[in-house]
């Protein structure tokens, strides 16, 4: 049986809460936002049994014992990174200590004018690779599906009015949505997708991750065939209290797919991304963020 879709999650709170969190953080700092969110983080564990429930199944596959500190730290992690994106998107990186590891792939696809898709998930924070991007010159916009996650990104463009001019909504049925990735790719520009998560009548692959079976999209790996462009893995690790370690690695120079075993290139390069992507999971556990039935089960 398939897990339910995640984009049937409903986004939580209220845009009165969100925008006045976004207020604290502005006049109070972050030190004191922290604290606040750490009991948004403690109240989730405690009240809501979904969460507790989904962040359990997922731990007892990195942990071999899970605790009740390890569910709350997991989501409080959550909480403390989803926190940092508006300290990120205002510029006030001074409260972080960034390091990176493969960062001269970006520098060189850079300077040589080529663009890329940079292949990511849900783990850890996309925002602290995106906007340290920019402190670099490189133009890296988001794609993705936004429409449960609608309050956040509104009060993250009115912190920033610029956010939305690198976010691209995926559109499947819009051939000006295909060119328009087209032309940025062809201007250099890299292309933001997270390809750990299935849309409703999506084509997918069953793979092998975390020990369990787990459905995961084509589409990032089919838009890079047609873009015949390169992908590179780009994942933003938390460590607390304030460090972000951007990886990034090269995964693919030109993803071809033959006619005659299409499928099966397919299920190959899905398999690949899993397993590169579990070895970051291992990495930084707490830092995986899809709350939702992940794993098939019979």
């Amino acid at each position: 049986m398939s897990a339910p879709n995640w984009l049937d999650v409903r986004e939580r709170g209220t845009l009165l809460g969100i925008r006045a969190l976004a207020v604290a953080c502005t006049m109070l700092g972050r030190a004191p936002a922290r604290a606040i969110v750490a009991l948004v983080a403690f109240h989730y564990t405690v009240f809501d049994a979904r969460v507790r429930r989904v962040s359990r199944a997922y731990l007892a596959r990195v942990h071999e014992r899970v605790t009740a500190r390890q569910v709350f730290e997991h989501v409080l992690r959550f909480c403390q990174v989803s926190l940092d994106r508006v300290f990120l998107v205002m510029g006030r990186t001074k409260h972080f200590e960034v390091t990176r590891t493969g960062h001269e792939h970006l520098v060189k696809l850079r300077e040589a004018g080529r663009g890329a898709v940079l292949l990511g998930a849900h783990l850890g924070s996309f925002e602290a690779m995106r906007i340290q991007g920019e402190e670099y010159r490189m133009a890296i916009n988001a794609l993705g599906y936004f429409r449960n996650a609608k309050m956040v990104n509104s009060v993250l463009e009115s912190l920033d009015p610029k956010t939305n001019a690198r976010v691209i909504a995926i559109d499947t049925g819009s051939v000006d949505f295909v060119l328009q990735i087209k032309e940025r790719i062809e201007r250099g520009e890299f292309i933001a997708v997270l390809g750990d998560r299935v849309t409703a009548g999506a084509r997918t692959v069953t793979v092998d991750f975390l020990g369990g079976r787990a459905r995961f999209p084509t589409g990032p790996f089919l838009l890079a065939s047609t873009l015949r462009c390169p992908i590179y893995l780009v994942f933003g690790l938390h460590h607390a209290p304030n460090v972000y370690h951007l990886h990034c690695e090269a995964f693919e120079e030109q993803l071809v797919l033959p006619r005659k075993a299409r499928e099966e290139a397919l299920h190959d390069v899905v398999q690949r991304f899993a397993t590169r992507l579990e070895h970051y999971v291992r990495l930084a556990p707490d830092n995986w963020f899809n709350f939702f039935e992940f794993w098939e089960t019979p």
